[in-house]
């Protein structure tokens, strides 16, 4: 038996940039407050920000084919303040605005005050996690209507976000990526959160029903296998958490600022961004519908 997806590939990208998108933003805070020095990292983050989640919005409105022919359908959405969808327009709509503001401050040279910062920071968090919450608003599949979900998706844009934003920082400020060893090791913590999160959203899955148990044998042992496990696991989770430990922990000071190693930093935070995408992508591809069952008369 064979089950198509409400959503398909194009859903999948849009939930990866909006949450890198906010995650990057984020960075750039936490860059403010722990590396104030990295201005120059911090403007790229702020600059991804807006540009991703952008990008993912175009891409929602291909794939909401009526909504892309009727406009109007996406501001019925702030009618129904007890709507999922009504919310992540609020989130995504403040969340771009407070994002450019932020740009064009650091074109005009000027500070970003400390409140508009924490503001793009609550709202960067909320947009990451209702990428999670969109999923659960199809309660017929097990594997989104989960609370687990939004939660996984928040600290994997977080996780995202950082990778863009110091592989991006490899090739163009080196010098103040060499100086951010704070924020290298808070994200080298998010993918073993991550990995955490994956285990346990798949053992609860698979606990509730047939469809839960089915959409997570598609994931590890199904049409998704491959994907998952060297994709998400492997590429996304696994080698980078190696590869940051043999930096951070187990490398010289001057071979940590080496080139080499920058290289080996770089290859990590795209394996990073690689496991994000994939995360989505497969949590929408994999997941198997409830099946009803009407008696007959």
């Amino acid at each position: 038996m064979t089950f198509e997806p409400i959503w398909n590939s194009l859903i999948a990208w849009y939930l990866f940039l909006a949450g890198l998108g906010a995650g990057a933003y984020i960075t750039s805070s936490f860059l403010a407050w722990r590396h104030p020095d990295a201005t120059s990292m911090r403007k790229i983050g702020h600059l991804i920000a807006p540009i991703a989640v952008a990008i993912g919005l175009v891409l929602l409105m291909f794939d909401a084919e009526a909504g892309l022919h009727n406009p109007l359908r996406f501001f019925y959405l702030l009618m129904n303040p007890g709507s999922v969808m009504m919310w992540g327009v609020v989130f995504l709509g403040l969340f771009m605005v407070v994002s450019i503001v932020t740009v064009i401050l650091d074109f005009m040279k000027k500070k970003v005050p400390n409140w508009l910062a924490i503001v793009g920071v609550v709202l960067g968090a909320c947009v990451g996690a209702y990428t999670g919450a969109l999923l659960g608003v199809a309660q017929t599949f097990p594997l989104w209507n989960n609370a687990l979900l939004p939660v996984l998706f928040l600290v994997s844009a977080i996780s995202s976000g950082a990778a863009s934003v110091l592989f991006v920082s490899i090739f163009a400020h080196a010098d103040e990526f060499n100086r951010v060893g704070v924020l290298k090791k808070f994200h080298f913590c998010l993918p073993i959160i991550e990995l955490a999160l994956v285990a346990s959203l798949c053992f609860i899955t698979a606990q509730t029903n047939p469809a839960g148990a089915a959409s997570v044998a598609s994931m590890i042992s199904g049409d998704w296998a491959v994907a998952f496990w060297l994709g998400l696991v492997f590429v996304g989770l696994v080698l980078p958490t190696i590869l940051e430990i043999r930096l951070l922990f187990f490398s010289s000071k001057e071979f940590e600022e080496s080139r080499p190693a920058h290289y080996i930093s770089a290859f990590s935070d795209l394996g990073v961004m690689v496991g994000g995408f994939l995360l989505r992508l497969i949590v929408v591809m994999a997941a198997v519908p409830l099946t009803v069952v009407v008696p007959l008369a």
